[in-house]
C-alpha cells in the first residue's frame, strides 16, 4: 500500500491566496531552529569548533544552553521593563490630558 501524498492539486483551496500550489503546500519551520543556530554560534565562538568537526561534552552543551537561556531571560526582562515604562508614560499623559479637559 503506497503512502498518500500531502500534495494537493492546484484546483484545491480558497482562490483568495491565488490558488498557488506553493502556498498551501508549505511546510512549517523546524522548531528551535533559532536556538540551534545560537548554540552553533556559541560553540564556535567559545570553543573554536564547529559541530560537524567535534562533539561537545554534555557539560559544555549544558553551559551553552544555560547561557542562551540567561540571554533570553535578560531580553524578556528588558522588554517587560520598557513596555511598563511606555505604558506608564502613556497612562500619565492620558490622565493629565483628561484632567486638563475636565478642568476647563
Amino acid at each position: 500500500m503506497a503512502r498518500r501524498s500531502r500534495r494537493h492539486s492546484t484546483g484545491f483551496g480558497y482562490i483568495g491566496f491565488g490558488n498557488n500550489q506553493s502556498t498551501f503546500n508549505q511546510k512549517t519551520s523546524t522548531p528551535f531552529s533559532v536556538y540551534k543556530e545560537k548554540l552553533d554560534l556559541e560553540a564556535h565562538l567559545n570553543y573554536q569548533m564547529e559541530f560537524l568537526h567535534k562533539n561537545l561534552s554534555k557539560s559544555d552543551k549544558e553551559k551553552i544552553k544555560n547561557k542562551i537561556r540567561r540571554q533570553e531571560r535578560k531580553l524578556f526582562r528588558r522588554t517587560v521593563v520598557i513596555s511598563l515604562i511606555v505604558f506608564a508614560i502613556v497612562a500619565y499623559t492620558t490622565y493629565y490630558l483628561i484632567n486638563q479637559i475636565l478642568s476647563h
